[in-house]
């Protein structure tokens, strides 16, 4: 099944030529040779150049591997080296994307990719990164040294030994760069940070004006509950908060498409003191929500050395573990979603564009050249204005390809926070590390972006949160609209030092936690952003730690797959006090019978779920189409959270109304209109309510190969969790890694994530802990003091050693 659909894609695929069948089915050096067995050698000796000692790695029964270095530089080699040897073509495909430079190896059917990656600025962005990353002693020698390792795998392969993907596009590994260690972490940022809702706010404050605005698009949400408990005290001295430009309108939005920032995606992690556990330590618990593909985008990995001793989940491509946990300590992390991504509207002066109006006078733009390689095809030459705030993405209607990228504006300048100088490795290098709370705390000051809730719990009995990042200094609302980008009023006004950034140690409460809600309440006195995710998840994770007594790691993996909807708690009761089941069929009256009773669990079998969450669709998309989806116009719809508002406490509202019908629609028309929709919707395409309308089976869960090869992914499997539940899993997104840590004398670790270690669909640890993760379930992590301790786990031991 799985050669059909990958013959079928290669010879569908729309990445550029198919490859050379031939050489690609050759048994000598094709994909045959990637074929792999459970059983692997029990020891294997490797030698290899760069090496300072001996390393030994010690590789589990699920692949993980437990590395054993006698110094740092051999300990970031080896690192590089081994994710190489699982995850090249993962490392490769992914920097490629970042970088611009896919059309290298896939032709013309990515030139506009590579054009939107370059044009935004993140190849300019990686080269200040390095800059920065280059001056501390410590990060340079943490990305050169995986870079030789990476390197030292590549200069090992034969075309025979090629990952499958590399043969199957007919391109070959080219020489890692260090630099490509930071493309890893600008992809990031792209993901977690990259979006904008500028240009529809624009455009509705167009429409609608300033009062119908500020009433639909609240700089606080209705419901919250936020990471840093209301009424913390801040023990410190703002900075004066600039002063707001003056009123400006930006012009040129209308047919402006932002990229969606999609509600009910996002992330958990919480802590619990020892107070609340049943050893008297602290419990942490992550699940980071992010696209679930295979290979993972995580790499699970131990790391020791003289320094160190960490176990956890790292970046394929990238040194050191990103969320983990070491003897003292452990952490993990949550995105905070703050502003730092601004658009500002740019007048040149003639149509040469050298120039661009700004602080009353003309100013010289900056011109970069970005020279794009083409399979088989001229190299393409694009030039990039660059003002003061960063690139000019589109400068004419004519490099913007139609029905891509309809979010970026022409004529419009980037202020983005991953342009900018940083250092993230450092900060997780100190992680790693650390020992304690303060450790935890310097480290947090290398990180830059994007902004993460950094959860922390350690052996000695402290908990901590700390959305943390590198946050411009703001006027409140700065970046809400596109601005004006002559006035310097509007520029970024420096930072908010590190050491105000919110932050909790020890709440009373007894945990500390986070969603991606809004990291305080209103009495912080910095602007971080208007809108953050909305707070279900983080409340229904307070509700149940708040509930908590003596909890155990178990306990926390029940957690994280809680399905109740505090959405459905919140608005199902009025949405069946409006519901007039007098004008209900036989078939909607069944429906009606099980949403009433059902008990708000998005479980895998509930069919109640199926029915609320259709329900709850078509009343949003009722309330708010005629207004905001009509027209070419692209304009942002109003929240959950503001509609549960308007559902709540404004039945009479303007908003209900359908401009488009003769008559005036109140709270209670829409109700039952949506509901009729919804049910009818199920019975076309289910049937009679039974087995079909069940929530694993109505919604769509899968995962898919990183490059959509077809049959190296699941396929459709039924799953219970939406993006709102604390199990937040829908479609293609959700938890892309469960860990699960017990501190105290002897730390404990379990988690998992959605695959496995290997990149080779022919190994058998390809996809070996899908299963696991399927079923709800946690594997104890192995954590090894040292290369010597034995254990029934390891299967496989690998010795590098320096070539003389």
């Amino acid at each position: 099944m799985a050669i059909t659909g990958l013959m079928i894609w290669a010879l569908d695929c729309q990445w550029g030529a198919v490859p050379p069948i031939g050489a690609f089915l050759n048994p000598s050096t094709g994909f045959w040779q990637n074929a792999e067995s459970k059983h692997l050698l029990p020891t294997e000796n490797l030698k290899l150049p760069g090496l300072l000692d001996e390393v030994v790695i010690k590789y589990d029964d699920n692949r993980i591997p437990h590395v054993f270095a006698k110094n740092d530089h051999d300990l970031y080699y080896a690192q590089g080296f081994l994710t190489a040897r699982d995850r090249l073509w993962e490392m490769d495909i992914q920097t490629r994307e970042a970088a611009g430079r896919l059309s290298e190896v896939l032709g013309t059917k990515t030139l506009d990719i590579d054009r939107y990656h370059r044009r935004m600025g993140m190849t300019y962005g990686a080269e200040n990164s390095l800059k920065g990353i280059m001056k501390n002693p410590v990060s340079k020698m943490m990305v050169l040294a995986y870079t030789e390792g990476v390197n030292g795998y590549i200069h090992s392969l034969a075309p025979k030994d090629y990952p499958l993907e590399f043969k199957l596009l007919d391109y070959e590994p080219e020489d890692w760069k260090p630099i490509n260690c930071v493309f890893l972490l600008k992809l990031m940022s792209e993901t977690l940070a990259g979006g904008s809702d500028q240009f529809g706010m624009t455009n509705d404050l167009k429409r609608f004006g300033p009062k119908d605005v500020n009433d639909l698009f609240p700089d606080y949400p209705f419901n919250e509950s936020p990471i840093i408990p209301s009424g913390t005290k801040w023990n410190f001295k703002p900075l004066p908060i600039p002063k707001p430009s003056a009123d400006f309108t930006a012009q040129m939005t209308e047919g402006i498409r932002t990229k969606e920032i999609m509600p009910g995606i996002g992330s958990n992690n919480w802590a619990i003191s020892g107070s609340k556990s049943a050893t008297g330590y602290p419990i942490l618990a992550n699940d980071p929500h992010l696209n679930l593909t295979f290979p993972s985008i995580w790499y699970q990995i131990q790391l020791c050395s003289p320094t160190v001793n960490v176990n956890g989940a790292s970046l394929p491509g990238a040194p050191g573990i990103v969320i983990g946990y070491n003897q003292k300590i452990s952490w993990g992390v949550t995105n905070v979603d703050a502003d730092v991504l601004d658009w500002y509207q740019i007048k040149f002066k003639d149509k040469s564009k050298n120039e661009y109006w700004y602080n009353n006078k003309w100013n010289p733009v900056k011109k970069r050249v970005e020279v794009i390689k083409v399979l088989n095809q001229a190299s393409v030459t694009d030039t990039v204005l660059y003002t003061h705030q960063g690139p000019v993405v589109y400068d004419s209607e004519t490099q913007k390809p139609k029905g891509h990228h309809d979010h970026i504006p022409v004529g419009d300048a980037l202020r983005w926070i991953a342009h900018d100088e940083s250092d993230e490795f450092m900060c997780f290098y100190l992680l790693n590390r650390g020992k304690n709370y303060d450790d935890y705390r310097k480290a947090l000051t290398y990180f830059t972006a994007p902004a993460q809730n950094f959860i922390f719990a350690s052996a000695d009995n402290d908990i901590a949160i700390t959305p943390n990042g590198k946050y411009p200094l703001k006027y409140k609302d700065q970046g809400k609209f596109i601005m004006d980008g002559s006035d310097p009023a509007n520029d970024w006004h420096g930072w908010i030092p590190m050491d105000q950034n919110p932050t909790v140690k020890n709440p009373p409460m007894g945990f500390v936690r986070s969603a991606n809600e809004s990291p305080t309440d209103t009495t912080y006195p910095y602007y971080i952003n208007w809108r953050f995710e909305q707070y279900y998840r983080g409340k229904r994770i307070a509700d149940k730690l708040g509930a908590m007594k003596k909890a155990t790691v178990d306990s926390m993996r029940i957690m994280q797959l809680d399905n109740y909807s505090i959405l459905a708690q919140d608005v199902l009761p009025a949405l069946l006090k409006y519901l007039d089941t007098t004008k209900l069929h036989a078939d909607q009256l069944t429906a009606y019978h099980i949403v009433k009773t059902w008990d708000k669990h998005y479980a895998e079998k509930s069919e109640g779920a199926s029915i609320f969450n259709k329900w709850w669709g078509k009343f949003y998309d009722t309330t708010w189409s005629d207004k905001f989806y009509s027209g070419s116009i692209y304009l942002k719809a109003p929240s959950f959270d503001r509609t549960e508002k308007l559902l709540l406490t404004e039945p009479n509202s303007k908003w209900f109304d359908n401009a488009t019908t003769p008559v005036k629609e109140t709270c209670a028309d829409i109700v039952n209109i949506a509901f009729t929709a919804a049910v009818d919707g199920l019975l076309h395409k289910y049937g009679q309510p039974g087995e079909k309308w069940q929530w694993g089976n109505v919604k769509e869960t899968f995962i898919d190969h990183l490059a959509g090869l077809a049959g190296f992914g699941t396929g459709d499997f039924p799953a219970g969790g939406i993006g709102g539940v604390i199990n937040a899993l829908r479609n293609n997104n959700g938890p892309s890694w469960r860990m699960v840590v017990q501190l105290g004398p002897a730390v404990k670790g379990y988690g998992v994530f959605p695959g496995g270690e290997s990149g080779n669909p022919g190994s058998f640890f390809y996809n070996d802990m899908f299963k696991t993760w399927n079923d709800g379930k946690l594997n104890e992590l192995l954590y090894l003091n040292s290369a010597t301790e034995q254990s029934g786990r390891v299967k496989t031991t690998l010795s590098l050693s320096p070539e003389r």
